[in-house]
């Protein structure tokens, strides 16, 4: 592999629109999060790198940009390129090269410049090499320039973590591919040093961070002892000023090549290599996007001197003093880190698990570059910033995007609903053995939403021309309309219902798709109202409408309504007058959403799927469209704002439910695994619809129900 050509350039699968605005955060008055440290928002970013790497060096650059320097890549080579890579949407574009290629280096901004310590590639090294910060290199694009050797550490040093405390970088583990280094090095102009303490527990790939003037060290691979090549799970504590180390507590379990970032004055400890057994936790980083915990059973055995890279032309030799008696697992856990008690809480969990990834902070973002998963290197880049909305610490469904609130999932293809609470648990199936007998046979639930303060769910069943309401958590069949599996335009009948709504005044509204209609109904079966024309499927406000299949209920009474044929969506007074109606460049507009005075959510039913903020002017203010990857969509059918500020959707043919920040694009919590269908826990099959309840009854993203 080439060592100084564009080994990490970026693919980009996001669309090409404006940076979509930021989304505050609202969160119901009565989820007022306690004075404590907030749970933390997990995305995995719509763009990749083009190549997977690893064991890079990171630093914040100018504006929304990332210095990404060395590395290692896929085929065990180590890189030599400098870029700078733009988070607002993944351009990268080749500054730089070091003198030579290498991986496992620390790295720190020292004096306006961009400086590299150590690290290795055939051997550890003790160069120190400079380039200029940006935007000091000059324009992107042009000429790379070469990096300057500005000095020497006192003896070859890799697999160190750097610092910085005020004007001062400090160097923390790492070995010299034999024996460890245990002193703290510091250093202001990044050529002199001095040593101002000795780590307590010798590592090497330990998670650094600092606060309030102390460093804290966390986990690392153990180098020397009974325990050599594997994670530790102490937490040290470094006092420069005192130059005292100390371990001031012990990781939940054994960390290696994790990283640890300071946020908002909170310290949060991220993914890494463990030897504890990894539970996957459904829909989170593991069973949709990729494993939580991968099994790495070539890390070597007991007593074993082993490189994982021996195989690979530019073999890294100075990791072959390691020795690994167990196997390891890459972890997906983000903790919160309270440094008065040294106890750590769950804040979150990575969407893809990673060890070994560069990281840098950009105002009050993380963003993890690379790294690997099941001893691989990985491609994506991931972001991580704190947000209350998400939860706090600890709680159960920290870091979830519908903390404090029930998730229900009308599974489609299984014929089944499902709720959850915030950690994925599912508290309630629908139909279940002890459920009252469904004398209309359940099938088919295209979508389910929560009524009657959430002591009940009106459930449309496309294909089998039926609504009924259940009664929760009863199972309780309370009213229903239509005959099973027969299609009518007679009173009673229906064709294809979609989207089945209780108002306010409890009639019950739905799109009856295939007789290009929406019915108003009475609670004893009869037909309030009806807006469009019986068989007549074309575009013609007020007198038909082509093939409805969104109805949703609006805050002023009226029915915003999506038409299939034509691409249209309008907003209806439930006697059928016409407000307002809109062309969409969409192929399949899906279940519009009113989310502002002038601002609509819609869903485009297509492969790949969009979802798309617009104005009645039909201006598109917004496009969520990735062409590819874990963020692109295939026929989603829903998208609704959560309180959070993240949208959520159902993906209906990749078989799961995802939520992404329309910030980032950012995909950011998911249940299911992508494109695979089944019933086992963390699986769904082709899920159509999806509501919340809170713990009052009420629906947040459809207030303007019964």
């Amino acid at each position: 592999m080439v060592v100084t050509g564009l080994v990490i350039a970026v693919q980009l699968s996001a669309s090409n629109h404006p940076r979509p605005k930021a989304v505050p955060a609202v969160r119901p008055a009565h989820h007022a999060v306690p004075v404590s440290t907030p749970a933390v928002e997990s995305g995995l970013l719509p763009w990749k790198l083009a190549a997977p790497i690893s064991r890079v060096v990171v630093l914040a650059g100018s504006g929304t940009h990332l210095v990404v320097m060395g590395g290692l890549t896929t085929g065990n080579t180590s890189s030599s390129g400098i870029y700078a890579l733009d988070t607002a949407n993944g351009s990268l574009n080749q500054v730089g090269a070091l003198v030579g290629p290498l991986h496992d280096a620390a790295g720190a901004v020292v004096g306006g410049q961009d400086v590299v310590f150590g690290g290795g590639a055939s051997t550890s090294v003790d160069t120190v090499q400079a380039f200029p910060s940006m935007p000091s290199v000059g324009t992107l694009g042009s000429a790379p320039a070469v990096a300057t050797v500005v000095g020497s550490l006192p003896t070859p040093r890799s697999d160190a973590a750097g610092v910085t405390v005020g004007p001062t970088t400090y160097l923390v583990g790492g070995y010299d591919g034999t024996n460890p280094d245990v002193a703290v090095l510091a250093t202001t102009d990044g050529h002199t040093f001095r040593s101002v303490a000795s780590l307590s527990v010798p590592v090497r790939y330990p998670a650094v961070t600092a606060l309030g003037g102390k460093i804290y060290v966390f986990g690392g691979q153990a180098i020397t002892g009974a325990r050599a090549g594997e994670p530790t799970s102490a937490i040290q504590v470094i006092d420069p000023v005192r130059h005292t180390v100390s371990v001031a507590g012990q990781l939940p379990e054994p960390l290696s090549g994790a990283v640890a970032v300071t946020l908002g004055g909170h310290v949060y400890v991220v993914g890494g290599e463990s030897t504890a057994p990894q539970s996957s936790t459904p829909g989170i980083g593991s069973t949709q996007i990729g494993p939580s915990s991968s099994s790495n059973p070539g890390a070597g055995k007991s007593g074993a001197i082993t490189d994982r890279y021996v195989t690979g032309a530019g073999a890294s030799a100075h990791l072959m003093a390691s020795t690994s008696p167990a196997a390891t697992s890459t972890v997906s856990t983000i903790w919160a880190f309270d440094p008065t008690s040294g106890r750590l809480a769950t804040a979150g969990h990575l969407q893809l698990p990673a060890s070994h990834a560069g990281v840098a902070v950009l105002g009050s973002t993380a963003w993890l570059v690379g790294g690997e998963s099941d001893g691989a290197p990985v491609s994506a880049v991931q972001m991580l910033t704190p947000n209350a909305a998400f939860g706090t610490a600890g709680a159960p469904g920290a870091g979830s995007p519908y903390f404090g609130a029930k998730l229900l999932v009308a599974d489609r293809g299984n014929n089944r609903l499902l709720l959850f609470d915030a950690s994925m648990n599912v508290l309630w199936t629908y139909p279940s053995a002890t459920a009252p007998t469904d004398p209309l046979d359940f099938y088919f639930p295209d979508d389910a939403f929560f009524i009657d303060k959430g002591t009940a769910i009106i459930s449309n069943q496309e294909q089998n021309e039926t609504i009924v309401e259940i009664g929760y958590p009863s199972g309780k069949i309370l009213w229903s309309y239509g005959h099973p599996k027969q299609v009518g335009t007679a009173p009673g009948y229906l064709h294809e219902p979609d989207d089945a709504y209780l108002l306010k005044d409890g009639q019950i509204s739905v799109a009856d798709a295939q007789n290009c209609r929406v019915l108003i109904l009475n609670t004893n079966g009869t037909v309030a109202d009806q807006i469009g024309t019986t068989g007549v499927c074309v575009h013609n406000p007020p007198v038909s409408m082509g093939s409805p299949n969104g109805d949703t209920p609006l805050a002023d009474g009226n029915i915003l309504v999506s038409e299939i044929n034509g691409s249209w969506v309008s907003e209806y007074t439930p006697q059928g007058k016409l407000a307002w109606t809109v062309h969409l460049p969409i192929a399949y507009p899906s279940d519009p959403q009113q989310i502002g005075p002038d601002l609509y959510l819609i869903a485009d039913y297509s492969a790949p799927g969009q979802i798309l903020e617009f104005n009645r002017l039909g201006q598109i203010l917004y496009r969520y469209d990735v062409a590819s990857g874990p963020g692109m969509l295939d026929h989603p059918s829903l998208a609704e704002m959560l309180p959070s500020g993240v949208l959520m959707a159902n993906d209906d043919y990749r078989n799961r439910m995802v939520a992404f920040d329309p910030g980032t694009g950012a995909l950011v919590w998911q249940y299911g695994i992508n494109d695979q269908a089944g019933t086992a826990p963390g699986m769904l099959n082709t899920p159509d619809g999806f509501d919340l309840v809170l713990p009052d009854g009420s629906t947040p993203t459809h207030s303007a129900t019964g």
